[in-house]
């Protein structure tokens, strides 16, 4: 699997990569053994990134992913994580996590303080039972970004300059605030969820053009934006950002299929492929929950896509004219 160079670091990860959100039990519960067939598939098919989070599952997609690497050698892989979110232990009663299918054995603290990072990842490194890690992301600081720009993102530059992680930056759904982010602070790469996808295009507008700029790269999680791009024809009850889709995605995401089956393409080999056309997209990550949808996803992968595809979705009006740049 091909590996790209993160901004102007010396971390790599593979193209395709792991992400944690389903470890933690998103959406549905997954139990110990289903979540370690599914990190060794990954492993089996030659995904060397691992990007997980406190927030996923409550620790508890931090400690699977540990558990998996914890016997590999340590430069063969690219582990990240985020901060911003504290873990502090609490009484389940009985109750589910708000966000995941996992008993509430902890609450989370939003923290974007110098102090709170710290701790945050003292933390994930119990968790995950590593000594370091490569990439550090601010995590979902939409509704904070003052406090997180000025006080989290100078510990997280300090984390760097001091060695203990390899690049930093943050992962987030708004591309308006990333651009913030790179124009104005010194990150190596971004993580975009679901905002340069098929169905959504609007990184374009201004996050991807300076990333080219200023050498950031990006990583495009969301790929699939919850499952509406994860099949080859839309399931029923297909989710959208998290959200049931409503009838004009339905509908396009249909026309994206048969496009797509005419070059004998499937929907979700287009939607992996596609971010990647663009010099600013350093890997795609894709949430996996068992073996069998990382075999498929990184058989996809692999796939060859005609270029041909992309001109005639550009052709059908489904892509950007600016994605031909």
């Amino acid at each position: 699997m091909k590996h790209s160079r993160l901004g102007r670091t010396d971390v790599e990860v593979t193209q395709l990569g792991y992400g944690g959100g389903p470890l933690g039990g998103l959406f549905e519960p997954l139990d110990d053994a289903t979540a370690a067939a599914a990190l060794a598939a990954a492993w089996d098919a030659g995904i060397r990134y691992y990007d997980t989070s406190p927030h996923y599952g409550i620790g508890h997609s931090e400690r699977r992913t540990g558990e998996h690497l914890h016997d590999k050698p340590r430069d063969s892989f690219t582990l990240s994580t985020k901060v911003g979110r504290l873990l502090v232990e609490q009484d389940p009663q009985g109750r589910m996590d708000e966000s995941f299918q996992v008993p509430a054995t902890h609450r989370r603290v939003w923290d974007f303080s110098r102090d709170g990072i710290l701790r945050s990842v003292e933390d994930s490194l119990v968790r995950m039972g590593t000594d370091r890690i490569d990439v550090l992301f601010l995590h979902d600081a939409e509704g904070r970004f003052d406090e997180a720009v000025r006080t989290g993102y100078p510990a997280l530059a300090e984390l760097r300059d001091q060695g203990v992680v390899g690049a930093v930056g943050a992962g987030m759904y708004d591309n308006t605030m990333l651009t913030r982010l790179v124009t104005e602070a010194d990150p190596d790469v971004v993580m975009l969820s679901g905002r340069y996808t098929l169905l959504d295009h609007r990184a374009l507008d201004d996050l991807l053009p300076a990333c080219v700029e200023r050498g950031v790269s990006v990583l495009a999680a969301s790929v699939f934006n919850s499952g509406l791009l994860a099949t080859d024809r839309p399931a029923p009850g297909a989710r959208y950002d998290y959200a049931p889709a409503g009838q004009e995605l339905l509908d396009r995401a249909e026309r994206l299929a048969d496009v797509c089956a005419a070059h004998g393409v499937t929907l979700p080999q287009a939607a992996m492929a596609f971010p990647l056309q663009h010099p600013a997209v350093a890997g795609v990550v894709v949430g996996m929950r068992t073996a069998d949808e990382v075999r498929r996803n990184a058989a996809a992968f692999a796939a060859p896509v005609p270029p041909a595809l992309w001109d005639d979705l550009r052709a059908a009006g489904l892509l950007d004219e600016r994605t031909a740049a």
